[in-house]
């Protein structure tokens, strides 16, 4: 039996899909420099996370392209599936839509980065 999902949680996946990294990226700058992280280190996580490179992100945030299209382009590393735990009221293992689970898996480790754990526990090697 397939369970109906709720116009909320179509709301919910639909804005994920449509906010731009350009908008969130300078959120996670500024969440992490306040708890004393650098941005350097932001992008080696996002890198890890995604493949993208410096550049390849810059074009993300000068195109505005949407959540969509940034993991749509992304190559998610194959260790992402060990990012688990709560994220902004959702747990992570529990998401079922790909989109969302992705954004959540960048938005978790901003927020490891932010609480000062170690990129190597970060990036889970």
């Amino acid at each position: 039996m397939k369970v109906q999902k709720t116009q909320s949680t179509y709301d919910h996946h639909e804005r994920m899909a449509n906010m731009t990294f350009a908008t969130v990226f300078p959120l996670y700058v500024h969440k992490i420099e306040r708890k004393g992280r650098n941005k350097a280190e932001l992008l080696q996580v996002i890198t890890w996370l995604t493949g993208y490179d410096e550049l390849d992100l810059v074009k993300h945030i000068e195109a505005k392209s949407t959540f969509k299209v940034f993991f749509d382009q992304a190559h998610l590393h194959p260790n992402a599936y060990m990012i688990k735990g709560t994220i902004c009221g959702y747990r992570i293992e529990e998401i079922d839509n790909p989109l969302t689970k992705k954004v959540r898996y960048l938005d978790k480790l901003v927020d490891e980065l932010a609480k000062g754990k170690e990129l190597k526990k970060i990036l889970r090697l």
